[in-house]
């Protein structure tokens, strides 16, 4: 993932210098394979469409790697990146990409899946190359075209903003909500201050209506949102006293309908029943806005009742591609509102730790041993993400099933392993990691080892995963409590309906 100006330009040029510098790979040497192994292959294949006709990812991954192991092929590969694509493992489709290419250099398929790859890490001079080269295999192709000038649009905005300097002027500054007017037609919800829970109930039955919160109370609400935030730590320490307890969701992905239900499920945010969820509140579900208003008036409301951990999704390149930076300019008049929201996503912390036992972050664990609690208390997280480093393996990374670390599929972070897991969590007198950032059937697993466990709480992902959502729930001995859930209704505005329009096709 890159960041926004300077930092993208250049790091744009180093892969400029780094693609120039790679040798020439030689050209594969034709197999030989015989009517069979193609008739099984392309049999396997078929499944494999089929499977991913019906939004089953993980297993047309699983039938193209096996048609690829009987008679690898362009189209195979392209078709199984295109599958990491819908995963967001951004890193597995580029390198699926490139064996297409090897494989058949003219397969312009394979070109666009990895601009689009590209482009969702933010990686737009690379990007803006594959649809080229899409064009020129296929001069008539209209959609690449459309993609190399929407990238090049991008790089020459990210070039401008290089060139005028970034200052230090907070969005807010001089931001004064006093002075926004509410007009009379207004019918949406009111937010008093201070706020109350009967706001905060009738502001979510009027979000459930179809209707928008007014900028005057957004400015108000951010306002008061940063302050809270920013008075944390990277990682905030919380207690679950005996009788009481503590839930933790996972990614809810502006789908407010299921946030809804939780709250109908489990009890709304309060005093008693305090909540923390664990990033990924925007983005893909076209709620993205009420599910993170909902979630910060709580939390203004009483900061002792609802914790808010950053997700990979709280920052600005992922929110330009999936969707929130759409969101909030058609739900919102004044061009400094996201801004204003970016600087909240960059005061939530990283982690919160449960009773000194339980260590709950959005992605995962790092590329090095020894780390400490105390280095994740102290991390500088009023920023985008860098490129590397805790910050980022915190918000990205992922489990995986043998020991050991090895690339991260997403191409940011790493994949670690139940061996990993363990010395991090016995090095830091630990019991358990909780993380989210990936679907789950039951909304929930378990990792290798036992002592890793992924929750994830949007269910039926984007309206075709077919996936459950669930909560956990801790007591004071920092056990939890898995409670699984199906989706429910919501309006018919389909996900990713704010999406760059990069990512269609």
């Amino acid at each position: 993932m890159e960041g926004d100006g300077a930092g993208a330009a250049a790091a744009e040029a180093r892969e400029d210098r780094a693609e120039k510098m790679q040798k020439k790979e030689p050209e594969p040497e034709p197999a030989e394979y015989s009517d069979e192994d193609r008739a099984r292959s392309d049999a396997i294949k078929a499944d494999a469409n089929a499977a991913f006709s019906a939004s089953n990812f993980a297993k047309a991954i699983e039938l193209y790697t096996e048609a690829i192991a009987v008679v690898p092929s362009a189209a195979l590969h392209s078709n199984r990146a295109f599958c990491h694509i819908k995963t967001e493992s951004m890193g597995s489709a580029i390198l699926d990409a490139d064996e297409a290419i090897k494989l058949d250099k003219r397969f312009a398929k394979a070109y666009y899946r990895k601009g689009t790859a590209l482009f969702s890490m933010g990686k737009y001079k690379q990007a803006k190359k594959q649809f080229l080269n899409v064009c020129k295999l296929q001069p008539k192709n209209k959609d690449a075209a459309k993609k190399a000038k929407e990238v090049e649009k991008i790089i020459k905005e990210l070039a401008f903003q290089a060139a005028i300097g970034v200052d230090d002027k907070s969005a807010f500054d001089e931001l004064d909500p006093e002075s926004i007017t509410v007009e009379g037609s207004y019918d949406g919800p009111h937010l008093p201050t201070p706020l109350t829970a009967e706001a905060i109930e009738e502001m979510k039955e009027k979000f459930k209506d179809g209707k928008k919160l007014h900028r005057k109370y957004l400015v108000a609400l951010l306002i008061r949102a940063k302050e809270v935030l920013t008075e944390k730590a990277s990682m905030v320490d919380l207690s679950v006293p005996e009788g009481a307890h503590l839930t933790v969701c996972g990614d809810t992905h502006g789908q407010f309908f299921d946030l809804c239900n939780i709250f109908t499920l489990n009890g709304a945010p309060a005093a008693d029943n305090p909540y923390l969820f664990n990033g990924d509140f925007v983005d893909r579900g076209s709620w993205s806005v009420e599910v993170l208003v909902t979630l910060l008036a709580y939390m203004v409301l009483d900061p002792t009742s609802c914790h808010l951990n950053r997700g990979n999704h709280e920052t600005l390149n992922m929110n330009r591609v999936y969707g929130f930076t759409g969101e909030v300019a058609a739900k919102f008049t004044g061009n400094k509102t996201m801004g204003l929201f970016t600087e909240v996503f960059c005061a939530l912390p990283l982690a919160h730790c449960i009773g000194g036992k339980v260590l709950v972050v959005h992605g995962g664990l790092f590329s090095k041993d020894g780390v400490k609690l105390q280095d994740l208390r102290t991390i500088d997280r009023f920023r985008e993400p860098p490129d590397e480093g805790l910050m980022s393996e915190m918000l990205w990374s992922d489990p995986q099933r043998m020991n050991g670390r090895g690339p991260s599929k997403r191409g940011v972070g790493v994949a670690f392993g139940p061996d990993v897991a363990a010395r991090f969590l016995d090095d830091n007198g630990l019991e358990l990691l909780v993380r989210s950032h990936e679907v789950k059937d039951e909304g929930y697993e378990i990792e290798p080892g036992g002592r890793v466990v992924t929750v994830f709480s949007a269910p039926n992902y984007c309206d075709q995963f077919g996936n459950k959502g669930c909560y956990a729930v801790f007591d004071h001995t920092c056990k939890p409590k898995y409670n699984s859930f199906a989706h429910v209704p919501h309006p018919k505005v389909p996900p990713m309906a704010y999406a760059s329009p990069m990512m269609t096709g």
